[in-house]
């Protein structure tokens, strides 16, 4: 595995899936550009923004977990496309749940690598799926 992709790979494995071995504060200082952007079709984040984010979802889903499908890199751009889970425990898109409900959906995103940094990631997930889940 190349080293982009095993840092794309660190992202999720260690930073967006719920571990007890992970500060992600600080791993993700370290694997995000300073100038870092999250761009959807919505809005684009920061890197202080993200990592907030991030420490979001780990108290929201606490069993939060990214598994990665697929990986493919042309130059200094790495696709990755996830399945991802969760049971959200609290407020989650205007639904209060308790944790006994779970959903699994997939994401598709476009790190850019600068430098030894993710300085770009463009990113869709099927989020309408996961509510779905969640409402049944």
């Amino acid at each position: 595995m190349s080293e982009l992709k095993k840092m794309v790979a660190i992202f999720y494995n260690e930073c967006l899936t719920v571990n007890e071995k992970t500060n992600t504060n600080e791993e993700l200082e370290k694997l995000l550009a300073d100038d870092f952007q999250s761009i959807n079709a919505k809005e684009t984040k920061s890197k202080a923004q993200l990592i907030g984010q991030v420490a979001g979802f780990w108290n929201l889903m606490p069993d939060m977990k990214w598994e990665i499908k697929d990986m493919v890199q042309e130059g200094n751009q790495v696709v990755v496309r996830c399945e991802f889970s969760a049971s959200p425990k609290g407020n989650f898109m205007g639904m209060e749940l308790d944790g006994s409900k779970s959903f699994k959906t997939m994401s598709m995103d476009m790190h850019t690598i600068e430098n030894g940094q993710i300085k770009t990631v463009y990113h869709i997930e099927e989020w309408t799926t996961a509510m779905a889940q969640l409402k049944s």
